[in-house]
């Protein structure tokens, strides 16, 4: 009865060894997966960041290039602007139409003409010292007429 009793504590114990070496294979095998599994999710998650990142960085450069092309063509405009108003050639004060000098008379009573430019579209820049002593510049047509430039 020993014996039986010695032989079943001995088969008791292996079968706890090998009980515990399963277990153990077991949670290798799932601490393994899940492992694998957090890869897999970090592997995705950077994937995904990178597609935004370039998409922002894609937005980006095109929300640029129309910025820059529209300061583009205001600089463009405003060069043709200036390059019109440099366009104009000194004239001698003598060769200003009549209707110009009638028109300043009444406009800016007291004011004179410091100098006088023309353009080809006969349109007259005229820098003149009013009476109170201050210097402004007016625009003008041929017929006297008040333009804005």
């Amino acid at each position: 009865m020993k014996k039986v009793m010695l032989v079943a504590v001995m088969a008791l114990g292996s079968m706890t060894v090998f009980a515990q070496e399963e277990v153990q294979a077991v949670a290798a095998e799932a601490t393994e997966t899940a492992v694998e599994a957090t890869e897999e999710v970090a592997t995705e998650a950077v994937e995904a960041t990178e597609e935004v990142a370039v998409e922002a960085t894609e937005e980006a450069v095109e929300a640029t290039e129309e910025v820059a092309a529209e300061a583009a063509e205001e600089a463009v405009e405003a060069t043709e602007v200036a390059e019109a108003q440099d366009d104009f050639t000194e004239v001698a004060l003598e060769e200003l139409p009549e209707a110009i000098t009638t028109a300043l008379e009444a406009a800016h009573p007291g004011a004179t003409i410091s100098k006088a430019y023309v353009n080809e579209a006969s349109q007259y820049k005229l820098e003149v010292a009013k009476e109170d002593g201050s210097a402004v510049e007016l625009y003008a047509d041929a017929e006297g007429n008040w333009i804005e430039m």
